[in-house]
């Protein structure tokens, strides 16, 4: 059910207050049910955009390292799956192992205690079937420094509202309230969370009772709260001086050079293909654990893409095609999330040229277009983007590594209040020239293992002594939010436990990327769907647990 809180308000208790309606919070519902369990879904925003957004917005200690709010999180039905690219990939087995990159970051899990959920992950992300590699039969490298084996999946729909429409209306054991926007928390001495207060589309203050709650709020938002939290009660979450807001990663992406395929089997293989298991996919390079524990390497991966399609001197009618789409105002925001479109093309675009582009270049362009709004928009399997092959075999390298866990880089709790009354984030993401060095030097050990294995050369756009100011240039980020509510095994080391229970309130758990202590080179939307697949078999146990006991009572008596 989806209803609107101001209308529908009542003051009964529930088992399951889930405090956000985004991957993690509708995943987590979802599958409590289909454990027979019951929830309640506060959201703070309405079905679509609207006014709720502004309570997210944020004082930005540098606006050029961290994305604006308005574009960085989604107060609306289906949170942050409005944003997301649908980039699909579970987190890797090196994430837990102890590193000389990610020093000071230790998980209280390893990889086998979260691999069992992501067939469900893949599931609720509508990706199709959990196969991360695709081997390319006949191929062989040099060595086993970097693989090509490993591959990303698309989400065919990547909202999660749109993806679970019929489940969400229909269902009587999820409860969907709207313009329900949580601001604090009624604390009992122990501890224990008693009620989250909640203010409506009304304008009036309630209190909503559980058995216990579950932030699901995204990455800041959900710190936020627990820092309102930590405000009222000092102590909690290990004090000032502990690991609540702190550790704030995102990704250090960009492109600083160009990968030339000397085999066109390369060329084809690294194309959006569809590998029959009920998704496009996207094959990448990754190093090795062994070469990154060697050479402290961060954990990164590669992948070709078009030359900069913003740069009218490409001359490709089709690339210039997508730059004007995306720079109209009617259809940018129906082909990209904002943060993500940005990225591409820029605040501006120069129309002129890339007019002349199009037309000189009119039917390739028109038969790309038609491909790519079928794939995109109307086939089943929804290809996520474009790659468009040339004959030179010659493409951009982009990269998406993970960041360092900084205790410098943190959000805390500003002395400006939103229009509910409650502290807005101060957010100072830090990015380091040491996670710039880590990146430029991944760079050279590919091109090195790409030389040896006769794949492909790279060429650096700028003198090889610029390259690490050149990755500095682009450390830019802020959809990713993650590591500000990280799990620990104590609470001197963590906010949440193993179990994703916060160590100062029992009966509170968070559900969101804020809780992983490294932040991979995977977008974190697929392993927070399984983080939240993992809280709800917890969950549904506790309470059948529980519901035998109380049988066993009354039968007693």
């Amino acid at each position: 059910m989806i209803r609107d809180l101001a209308t529908t308000y009542d003051d009964a208790r529930c088992e399951t207050c889930i405090i956000g309606s985004g991957p993690a919070g509708l995943t987590l519902a979802l599958e409590l049910a289909a454990r027979g369990r019951p929830s309640l879904v506060l959201e703070s925003g309405d079905v679509g955009a609207g006014p709720a957004q502004d309570l997210s917005s944020a004082d930005i200690v540098d606006p050029a390292v961290h994305d604006d709010m308005s574009i960085a999180v989604a107060r609306r039905l289906g949170g942050a799956s409005n944003l997301w690219g649908g980039r699909s990939m579970p987190l890797d087995p090196c994430d837990f192992e102890p590193r000389p990159f990610a020093q000071g970051a230790r998980w209280p899990i390893g990889y086998a205690d979260i691999a069992p959920y992501y067939e469900a992950a893949c599931r609720y992300a509508t990706c199709g079937q959990p196969v991360f590699e695709a081997p390319m039969p006949g191929v062989r490298a040099a060595d086993d420094d970097f693989a090509f084996e490993s591959i990303e999946r698309a989400s065919n729909i990547p909202r999660m509202q749109k993806a679970h429409a019929r489940a969400l209306a229909q269902s009587q054991l999820v409860d969907v309230r709207l313009g329900a926007s949580v601001v604090d928390f009624d604390i009992a001495d122990s501890g224990a969370i008693e009620a989250a207060i909640v203010v409506g589309g009304d304008g009036r203050r309630r209190s909503i009772r559980a058995d216990r709650f579950v932030v699901a709020a995204g990455g800041l938002e959900s710190t936020r709260l627990l820092l309102i939290a930590q405000r009222r009660r000092p102590g909690m979450f290990g004090g000032g001086e502990g690991p609540l807001g702190r550790y704030y990663m995102g990704h250090i992406i960009g492109e600083i050079s160009d990968i030339f395929f000397r085999d066109d089997r390369f060329d084809d293989a690294f194309d959006l293909l569809r590998d029959g298991k009920g998704s496009y996919i996207r094959r990448r390079f990754t190093p090795s654990l062994a070469l990154q524990q060697e050479h402290g390497l961060p954990n990164i991966c590669f992948w070709p893409i078009v030359p900069p399609i913003a740069d009218p001197r490409h001359r490709s009618g089709a690339l210039s095609a997508v730059a004007l789409a995306l720079s109209t105002p009617v259809l940018k925001d129906l082909l990209l999330p904002e943060a993500i479109r940005i990225r591409h093309v820029g605040p501006h675009v120069e129309w002129p040229p890339h007019l002349r582009n199009v037309l000189s270049d009119a039917p390739r362009m028109a038969a790309f277009l038609v491909r790519f709004v079928y794939r995109r928009y109307l086939a089943a399997e929804r290809i996520p983007g474009y790659f468009i092959r040339n004959r030179s075999m010659r493409y951009g390298l982009s990269y998406h590594c993970e960041q360092s866990p900084r205790a410098d880089s943190r959000v805390t709790l500003s002395d400006t209040t939103d229009r509910l009354g409650a502290p807005r984030l101060r957010i100072d993401l830090r990015f380091s020239r040491e996670d710039a060095e880590g990146v430029v030097r991944a760079h050279q050990r590919l091109a090195d293992w790409l030389e040896r294995s006769n794949i492909a050369e790279v060429h650096y756009r700028q003198p090889e002594a610029e390259n690490v100011d050149a990755v500095v240039a682009r450390m830019s980020h802020g959809t990713h939010q993650i590591g500000t509510a990280r799990m620990g095994a104590t609470r001197d080391e963590g906010v949440v436990d193993r179990d994703l229970r916060c160590f100062d309130a029992p009966n509170l758990f968070v559900a969101s990327s804020a809780v992983f202590c490294t932040s991979s080179q995977a977008n974190p939307t697929l392993s927070i769907m399984a983080f939240a697949v993992r809280l709800a078999e917890h969950l549904a146990g506790v309470s059948a647990s529980k519901a035998e006991i109380r049988s066993e009572i009354v039968h007693a008596t």
